[in-house]
């Protein structure tokens, strides 16, 4: 586990996992809201090199943004207005899953059918409501991720 402490920890971390990250790779985000879901995201995709912008797609459930630099595009989805598992196949996210960086925020328990190998990232707030301290937990799955710590620094 390691704390993200500002907004833009947060951002650094996302960029620092993307160089972690191919095309193929399911991420499942989960946290409570505020925890900086779209924020690690928005580094994810700044790593990633895609077209921006990144901003929740809570409303439109999935946005695709295609690589700036011959690399995989981001998927990324919001899962929180999703009702259950016909709701997530409605949305196709496996015809894309090879060649894309998937990133489901709160996907925990909906998407997991979609990859045997697949990147968990659990953000906790450390402090109250006005305090922005995080820690974040990744758990890997599957023998893509057998070397990936707790502690994501």
């Amino acid at each position: 586990m390691t704390a993200a402490a500002t907004t833009e920890d947060m951002r650094a971390l996302g960029v620092r996992l993307a160089a972690r990250l191919r095309g193929g790779d399911l991420v499942i985000l989960s946290g409570p809201l505020g925890a900086g879901k779209t924020t690690l995201v928005q580094g994810i995709a700044e790593g990633l090199k895609v077209r921006g912008p990144i901003t929740s797609p809570t409303f439109v459930i999935a946005r695709v943004h295609p690589s700036l630099v011959d690399g995989p595009a981001l998927v990324h989805v919001d899962a929180y207005r999703l009702g259950g598992d016909l709701e997530v196949d409605d949305l196709d996210l496996d015809a894309s899953l090879e060649e894309s960086v998937t990133v489901v925020e709160w996907g925990e328990g909906l998407v997991e059918g979609l990859s045997d190998e697949r990147l968990e990232i659990h953000i906790t707030r450390s402090g109250g409501d006005d305090d922005e301290a995080r820690s974040v937990t990744l758990r890997g799955v599957g023998p893509r991720w057998a070397d990936t710590p707790s502690d994501p620094v």
